[in-house]
């Protein structure tokens, strides 16, 4: 469906088209001409809200000055069933176009009918897409860039539903591998170092060093004790990788529900290796002739495919390496399950990655050619507190990370400054996020939703009821202030489109701040409680209205819309 944004576009168009044609027949305008015009949205509504360039874009082709073409538009102009009320000639020769109350009304008539779903539009027409976004490796708990790669990966899967598009959440699982086998060499050490003494057992010097690894050592040591200590090392890893693995894969579990985020699955890497999906997809590669063998390890020649290096796919120990895996993985997600699209949201660090990635997939013998592949890199975060940055470091045991900053900040606030523009640097701080004034962007709107939920409920003490449109006379709402509420409300449905189209779901934040500042602006301009009855019941609509978009477009967020505050 056409936003009306858009459809009051298309209209001004129209208009000035039927208006060239009857002035064609008129004899006062040659015939035949093409005109290329544009229409836009004046910065200022002083000069219109459309304007279009009929007038100067048909000078050459109509052989007269835009001054005169335009006043001759103006005589064979109709606007009679239309959006508009009036229109003026400014400038060279622009017609600016004023809306009429129809389009008013419109507009709070489709907020009414579509309700939670407003702003809903069609870009996707169904087709299969997933986010594949956090996962973050199960060695250690999530940092602070997981926290801003949830949120963006969240934000713009719910995005993208409203847009049009089938959208899957899911979570990939990096269960396998070299970090994994150093992960359990860590944790081994650690318990060997409970039982026996910090002396007993060289810590490896590539192991996890955080305080987080100490802590699950403890974990195990309290359910097994000195069980494992005279088990043959082998043996003792597995077990450990097993325990540890299932531990903090549940505390990710655990810290992204309360975070709000859930995910359709939680894909193993351990399964492809098992399923001997990786071993099919690395021949296939080799019987096509990408790859060749260097000192005893498989190479992609990657260049080949138009990246700017080579990847191993094979070690020499035998072991395949992460790379190998991904280009599995995506022809699990491409192939195997059919997505037509998928978006990997990764931090900058993986920028170089995602380029290379994109030409190896591009060989015709994995079949993914006609697929769409695209990737949301964020960059980093930093965080400040008393005017200092926090420092983070996952492996020195000084990090930061999401169970500890949502034990410092709700959600809601975490979840809204986190959604930041993602290829924008962002700098957190957190004597802002905890703030509950006006300083604090989500408090800023979510008060706008409480002071009109506070604002409807004593009216309806009163005896009033939330009309339906049909119920009040739209031509009430004339002021500025009132309709400026109503095109920011209008604009819903073009931010969506935008937002996922760009991946960026950080356009309904400034949205939201957009609308809430239009009604705080209206609320100080205007009573609504003590008006006439005509003028109360317009006006306790477009609050109303209001109110149910803020709620929309929180809960898009992830975010809750309190009544009260």
């Amino acid at each position: 469906m056409a936003s009306l944004i858009q459809l009051a576009k298309k209209q001004v168009s129209t208009l000035t088209q039927q208006a060239y044609l009857n002035a064609v027949a008129a004899e006062k305008l040659p015939a035949g001409a093409e005109i290329n015009a544009t229409v836009d949205i004046p910065k200022d509504s002083k000069n219109g809200d459309y304007a279009t360039s009929f007038a100067l874009a048909g000078a050459k082709a109509l052989k007269m000055a835009p001054p005169k073409i335009a006043s001759i538009l103006m005589e064979y102009l109709n606007l009679d069933g239309s959006l508009f009320s009036d229109v003026e000639i400014a400038g060279p020769g622009f017609l600016n176009f004023r809306l009429g109350s129809a389009w008013y009304k419109q507009v709070l008539e489709t907020v009414e009918n579509e309700g939670a779903q407003y702003g809903a539009v069609d870009e996707g027409k169904g087709k299969k897409l997933m986010v594949e976004f956090v996962s973050a490796n199960p060695t250690g708990t999530m940092t602070i860039g997981n926290a801003r790669g949830g949120v963006l990966g969240d934000a713009t899967a719910s995005i993208l539903q409203r847009a049009g598009f089938d959208v899957w959440r899911e979570f990939y699982v990096n269960d396998a591998g070299n970090q994994v086998e150093k992960f359990a060499q860590s944790l081994e050490a650690r318990y060997i170092q409970i039982i026996k003494g910090e002396d007993a057992i060289s810590f490896p010097e590539d192991g996890y060093h955080g305080e987080d690894l100490k802590d699950l050592a403890k974990h195990f040591y309290a359910e097994f004790g000195n069980r494992f200590i005279d088990t043959p090392s082998e043996e003792r890893r597995e077990e450990m990788k097993r325990f540890g693995l299932d531990y903090n894969i549940n505390k990710m579990k655990a810290d992204l529900d309360r975070y709000g985020i859930h995910y359709d699955k939680w894909f193993l890497e351990s399964s492809l290796h098992d399923s001997g999906y990786v071993e099919e997809t690395v021949n296939l590669l080799t019987n096509a002739g990408h790859t060749y063998e260097k000192d005893g390890a498989l190479w992609l020649n990657n260049i080949e495919l138009g990246a700017d290096k080579d990847e191993v796919l094979r070690r020499s120990n035998g072991f395949y390496t992460y790379y190998a895996v991904d280009i599995a993985y995506h022809r699990d997600k491409f192939v195997k399950r059919g997505f037509d699209q998928v978006i990997n949201v990764w931090g900058a660090d993986h920028h170089g990655h995602a380029i290379r990635f994109e030409k190896t997939l591009s060989a015709k013998e994995l079949q993914m050619q006609d697929k769409t592949l695209d990737f949301l890199i964020m960059q980093l975060v930093q965080l400040m507190q008393d005017g200092k940055e926090v420092k983070v470091s996952k492996r020195s045991g000084r990090s930061i990370t999401l169970s500890d900053l949502l034990d410092e900040i709700s959600v809601d606030s975490a979840r809204f400054a986190f959604n930041a523009k993602p290829t924008n640097h962002l700098v957190f701080d957190l004597d802002i996020a905890v703030r509950q004034d006006s300083e604090n962007p989500v408090y800023y709107v979510q008060y706008a939703h409480a002071r009109i939920c506070s604002l409807i409920a004593r009216i309806l003490q009163e005896g009033y009821q939330i009309p339906s449109i049909d119920e009040i006379d739209i031509t009430e709402l004339h002021t500025e202030e009132e309709k400026a509420l109503i095109k920011t409300l209008a604009q819903l449905p073009e931010e969506i489109r935008t937002s996922a189209k760009d991946y960026d779901p950080s356009r309904i934040n400034r949205y939201l701040i957009a609308l809430a500042g239009d009604f705080h602006r209206f609320y100080n301009a205007h009573k609504i409680k003590g008006e006439n009855k005509g003028t109360l019941l317009a006006r306790l609509k477009l609050a109303d209205s209001v109110r149910s978009v803020i709620a929309n477009c929180l809960n898009l967020l992830g975010i809750t819309a309190p009544e009260r505050m």
